[in-house]
């Protein structure tokens, strides 16, 4: 959406020139460069021609720029700051980005709040380095505080990372000198949110949502997060029977959360319908639990043809759509399709190995039914192969050739053996 694009640059430049009027010139840089890029795809040379003239202006005042860059701080901090509001496949690059920024001027406060927030959104994929080495972004919170001790984003961003740890005491306090020191932030809203809505006092962080929602109608996060607190009061419906007597208060409590969830799932892709991934599938449970299951289809569709994505995604996406086949679809087959093409993305994390549990628990299944079941086996010797353990893969594709028709699994054998031969012959 170019005509979005625009608008967000326009937006962008406009705080730049409020808050940063001093330093304007070295901030706008990447912006003016985005610019450019957004019009010549637009087909709008003149106009991409401008920024360009605008951007080597601006060059010319630095001795080591190039034509259309200069790598100073403030460039590699803007475009730190550009890549994380864009999508999550570019979290490590805003990162680098921030740690570059940070080798110029360390004690930089927005470097050192960007470089913190870069860490702390890759510590939540369960497959990064980050993540395997959780609390870095913890101690970079506790710097950014050290530099400035009143940075309220700062402390509710330090107290979640407390509550993962369990210390929610000293969590508590920080998110309530957050509140009161700048309680109209609307970061500081969302974030001490979802603090309490972990905490399950969905009253406390409810509150916090519809204040946030007065002033930020139109937020991805804000409007995510309301419905997920929605999400939650519908748990104890979901195995009540009442909920499906119309005569019963539970029905209209129920299709009144679900219409709830909907509707703020709904907001929330509309600003975001390429990079919210997560509400696509929080909306696709929805219509799930509310038996509307085209309309859930279509969007696992739809997230399923994404590329470029982060692969922890991709595997979300994945687990998701196949537990979708399996539990309301009844469809074992589709389920298994999807759950192979989830441990299919070669990254190890979580979500694979959710997929790979589902496969395994199909094949234990399939094999106490009947203890000969070939494709039980070939699943088995599939989940092997993708595992790279070869020879366990050749065993179990070996016992499903007692079934008729078992081309598929002589050509697996046979490529296996040839890779396994080759692995044997390769000099050490």
């Amino acid at each position: 959406n170019y005509k979005q694009a625009i608008q967000n640059l326009k937006e962008a430049e406009r705080i730049l020139r409020e808050n940063h009027e001093d330093e304007f010139d070295k901030r706008i840089i990447v912006t003016y460069g985005n610019y450019a890029w957004v019009y010549y795809h637009m087909g709008q040379l003149t106009e991409a021609q401008s920024y360009l003239d605008r951007l080597e202006r601006i060059c010319e005042k630095f001795p080591d720029a190039s034509r259309y860059s200069a790598m100073i701080p403030e460039v590699y901090g803007e475009k730190g700051w550009s890549l994380l509001s864009s999508a999550a496949q570019y979290y490590e690059e805003a990162k680098e980005c921030f740690q570059k920024a940070l080798e110029e001027d360390p004690d930089n406060v927005e470097w050192n709040v960007g470089y913190a927030t870069a860490l702390s959104r890759l510590e939540g994929f369960s497959g990064t380095q980050e993540n395997r080495s959780h609390g870095e972004a913890e101690k970079q919170w506790r710097c950014v505080l050290e530099l400035d001790p009143h940075h309220s984003e700062a402390k509710v961003q330090l107290a979640l990372k407390l509550q993962q740890r369990n210390q929610t005491e000293e969590a508590l306090i920080l998110v309530e000198q957050a509140l009161d020191h700048t309680p109209a932030d609307p970061y500081v809203l969302r974030n001490a949110a979802r603090f309490y809505r972990y905490l399950r006092d969905l009253k406390k962080a409810e509150e916090l949502l519809d204040r946030g929602l007065e002033d930020n109608q139109h937020s991805t996060f804000l409007h995510h997060q309301r419905g997920q607190c929605y999400r939650i009061k519908l748990d104890p419906l979901i195995t009540n029977p009442g909920r499906n007597h119309p005569q019963n208060p539970d029905f209209q409590l129920w299709n009144d959360l679900i219409n709830k969830c909907k509707f703020h799932f709904q907001k929330a892709i509309e600003n975001r319908p390429l990079t919210s991934i997560k509400v696509h599938l929080d909306l696709a449970e929805i219509f799930a639990l509310n038996k509307e299951y085209d309309e859930a289809k279509k969007i696992y569709n739809h997230l399923l043809t994404l590329q470029g994505i982060r692969p922890e995604d991709k595997q979300k996406i994945c687990f998701q759509a196949g537990s979708f086949e399996q539990k309301y679809m009844k469809s074992e087959s589709n389920a298994i399709t999807h759950f192979l093409e989830g441990m299919k993305v070669n990254y190890d994390s979580i979500q694979r190995r959710r997929c790979r549990e589902k496969l395994k628990m199909i094949a234990a299944r399939q094999l106490r039914r009947n203890p000969g079941e070939s494709k039980a086996y070939a699943l088995l010797g599939s989940m092997h192969q993708l595992d790279g353990e070869k020879c366990e893969a050749i065993k179990c594709f070996e016992e499903a050739l007692f079934d008729p028709g078992n081309e598929e699994y002589l050509s697996a054998i046979f490529e296996l053996r040839l890779s396994t031969d080759a692995d044997n012959d390769f000099p050490n």
